[in-house]
């Protein structure tokens, strides 16, 4: 098989990496597909680095064994933790989420401050902040940890005081007076009509849409796009297929029953 007719692997803690592949097939519809749901082990912001790195390698083998051109990070946690020690140690083509879309929005000398709130492990990486200073030395970075977006988003709880749960995160970020919000997790664009209650929906960056053109865009250049008219998506979840499925209508719709993935 020529590289260019292999899927693309996507992965995530959940079905906030479905925010990703929603922009990517939206932009390349006839790739294929086969996107992770790692159920088994969410949330991620809570684990170690080195809890983080056994369970990506896990999932880049798994993908290994699928014979991926690619495989997109479709993770903040991850891209911030893993990425480095696991980069050199695959065949396909990596990509990582923060890496990318720091270097995108840092492209814009427009913005001197900007926020990013992400989950604990993201947050205790410092990744946002050094990559963003890595394309902008002057620009200045406020980090806030949300660690009960997530849990929210995956167990689909409703009834949560929001003045604790989202203004009490967010009152700290506006402190700082910030041009600019990064939503640094996947799970929490399905939170923005709560969060833009306490301040403009323009202020927050989705990465996913810069993340999804620059994918495209390399693709492109490696001339790893697919020839195929047509493309497909395959889903395997680590656990609870079901659920996964149920949850997956936050962000799009599923038709076929996801596989339980043993890795």
């Amino acid at each position: 098989m020529e590289d260019y007719d292999k899927a693309i692997g996507v992965m995530d803690s959940g079905v906030g990496g479905l925010t990703v592949l929603k922009e990517l097939h939206r932009l390349c519809p006839n790739e294929n597909y086969i996107y992770f749901g790692d159920t088994k082990n969410l949330p991620y912001g809570e684990k170690s680095k080195d809890e983080l790195v056994e369970i990506v390698k896990e999932i880049f083998d798994f993908f290994e064994k699928k014979k991926v051109k690619a495989v997109v990070l479709a993770c903040n946690t991850t891209s911030a933790t893993a990425y480095e020690e696991l980069k050199d140690k695959y065949s396909f083509q990596i990509y990582p989420l923060i890496q990318i879309v720091s270097e995108c929005v840092a492209k814009d000398k427009a913005i001197k401050r900007i926020a990013v709130m992400a989950t604990q492990a993201t947050i205790n990486s410092h990744k946002y902040l050094t990559e963003l200073k890595k394309s902008n030395a002057g620009i200045q970075v406020y980090e806030q940890s949300c660690p009960l977006w997530v849990p929210i988003v995956e167990n689909q709880i409703k009834n949560y005081d929001e003045n604790i749960a989202i203004k009490g995160y967010l009152d700290n970020v506006l402190q700082f007076n910030p041009q600019k919000i990064i939503l640094g997790c996947t799970h929490y664009p399905y939170l923005l009509d709560k969060i833009a209650k306490y301040a403009g929906k323009d202020l927050f960056i989705n990465p996913a849409k810069i993340f999804a053109s620059y994918i495209k865009e390399d693709l492109c250049k490696k001339n790893l796009q697919a020839r195929s008219t047509e493309g497909s998506i395959t889903y395997f979840a680590s656990s609870d297929p079901e659920k996964f499925k149920n949850n997956a209508k936050m962000f799009m719709s599923i038709n076929a029953q996801p596989s339980l993935a043993v890795v």
